[in-house]
């Protein structure tokens, strides 16, 4: 559920946009933040790219200046571990990750809680997605690849609240998690471009909490699995979802990319999560 303050995420006549250039952009572009305008007075900002053998994360930080650069410096640095901290541990890739003991039945999801916590929201978006999200239902056994990622984030993000920091964005590939402000003082602006088409114009959101998930622009075919028939899912082209948490909204995507269209069912009666994309053959 959304637990962070109002306004969350606006969508924004683009014309409105015209002069006021996005903070963010996703989509048919190169994820990117875009050039920085000027910032507030009393605030750090600090972008950082680290790149760990899974994906590219970039990092900015908007902290405020009683923090100091020390302590961004250690926030920065804190999430950061995590990041590589989760690709060692829980890389389905890697031969002595949890996630692979836990397939070769060497250890159970109650052995470490945080692998327990990764399995349970794998359950629980089985359950929400009707079976089209099912980690356990691809080559190899239990393959908690299309949300771990998003998890991933948000524990870095987690961390850098901790650490001091409420307003920060955190990209990778084509998604993304933000909170509070940019550095401008305003709301995150973020320009979601349609990942197949450029010739559409892109959708405008202002954003002071939130994420965006994406699946299908990763350019290989065959990358999401049919959990009903364990063929490659090909209705899809992609699919982009909006809502409150990283790793729920790239389970949605994903299982939407499988789904196809029926599963925009998921997004009515009043889903915090949102289909921003949904194209189809």
């Amino acid at each position: 559920m959304w637990t962070d303050e109002q306004p969350r995420t606006r969508w924004v006549d683009p014309a409105a946009f015209r002069y006021r250039r996005p903070d963010l952009r996703l989509g048919a572009r190169e994820p990117r933040p875009d050039r920085a305008g000027p910032a507030v007075d009393d605030r750090l900002t600090v972008r950082h790219t680290v790149r760990t053998s899974t994906a590219d994360y970039t990092l900015l930080l908007n902290a405020p200046a009683w923090l100091g650069r020390r302590g961004v410096g250690d926030a920065l640095r804190d999430a950061v571990a995590e990041l590589r901290a989760i690709d060692l541990t829980y890389g389905p890739n890697r031969p002595e990750s949890l996630v692979s003991r836990l397939r070769r039945g060497e250890i159970s999801p109650e052995s470490y809680p945080p692998l327990a916590d990764l399995v349970d929201r794998c359950s629980a978006m089985r359950a929400a997605t009707d079976g089209w999200f099912d980690a356990w239902a691809v080559p190899g056994g239990f393959d908690p690849g299309g949300l771990l990622g998003g998890w991933a984030v948000e524990r870095a993000a987690a961390r850098l609240r901790a650490a001091g920091v409420q307003d920060y964005a955190v990209l990778t590939g084509a998604d993304l998690v933000v909170r509070g402000h940019a550095g401008h003082g305003g709301p995150w602006r973020v320009a979601v471009h349609h990942p197949t088409d450029r010739r559409r114009p892109p959708l405008m959101l202002e954003m002071t909490a939130g994420a965006i998930g994406t699946s299908g622009v990763t350019g290989r075919r065959g990358h999401v699995v049919d959990p009903h028939t364990g063929e490659p899912a090909d209705q899809m082209v992609a699919a982009t979802v909006v809502g409150p948490n990283l790793a729920v909204a790239d389970a949605y995507a994903t299982a939407l990319y499988a789904a196809g269209p029926s599963g925009l069912n998921w997004f009515r009666s009043g889903s915090d999560y949102r289909a921003l994309i949904a194209n189809h053959h």
